[in-house]
């Protein structure tokens, strides 16, 4: 796979001008020349093959050859909302979730929550999608909501109906099927007793990924993984 970098701009066969941080990199940092492959993307699915015509220090021209699909999402909807860890942990749950197809990430401000994110997060882990997907492979990026409170999270309207709160303990993994799924992951403490009765009420299942009190991006990681394998 060739080196790939990132775009928002529509994409087709044709000469185009990468600037911005994106072409800075291309032409400053990993110093590309005339007649370098590289591939671009910018989310729509497909795989952009381009040649590099000429680069300057903070722009460089390519001719794209030709839009290619790219197929290397779940073949359903997996969305998973979790409290956020400290630190530079919070930015390796979005790396990792990015890396096993998520399609969409929200941030969860709950009773025992340490880290209570700003809206702005939203802005940043969306950058940390656009650098785990040039790394990946994915062509299309995983969405990342603002901070939700967690009766917000339960309300909303647009989630697969298969809906999965996760708590320290034996319980039954779920599967996520042609309609996808949903999966809660609550901060190290847990959630409350009144946040998991509020969830059943509201039509979600509990599930536990065994005995031990997990770290967050852990817990968020593996249930991903069971997920979107199950």
């Amino acid at each position: 796979m060739s080196d790939r970098f990132y775009t928002p701009d529509p994409l087709g066969p044709g000469e185009y001008v990468l600037s911005g941080a994106e072409g800075h990199h291309l032409a400053a940092v990993r110093r590309f020349g005339p007649g370098d492959r590289v591939t671009l993307f910018n989310g729509d699915g497909h795989d952009y093959p381009a040649e590099v015509l000429g680069a300057g220090k903070k722009s460089v021209t390519l001719r794209i050859l030709r839009a290619e699909a790219a197929d290397r999402e779940l073949p359903f909807p997996l969305v998973v909302g979790s409290a956020l860890p400290k630190g530079d942990r919070a930015d390796f749950l979005v790396e990792k979730l990015t890396e096993l197809g998520v399609t969409r990430f929200v941030p969860l401000v709950t009773a025992r929550a340490v880290v209570r994110p700003k809206a702005s997060v939203a802005e940043k882990f969306a950058r940390a999608v656009v650098e785990a997907s040039k790394q990946c492979g994915r062509s299309r990026l995983m969405a990342v909501d603002p901070p939700r409170a967690w009766d917000e999270f339960l309300a909303l309207p647009d989630l697969p109906e298969s809906r999965w709160v996760l708590r320290p303990g034996p319980g039954r993994v779920g599967t996520a099927g042609e309609g996808g799924a949903a999966v809660a992951v609550g901060p190290e403490g847990g959630f409350t007793a009144d946040e998991v009765a509020a969830a059943e009420a509201a039509g979600w299942r509990a599930a536990g990924l065994g005995p031990r009190v997990l770290r967050v991006e852990t817990a968020a990681v593996a249930a991903a993984a069971l997920w979107s394998t199950a």
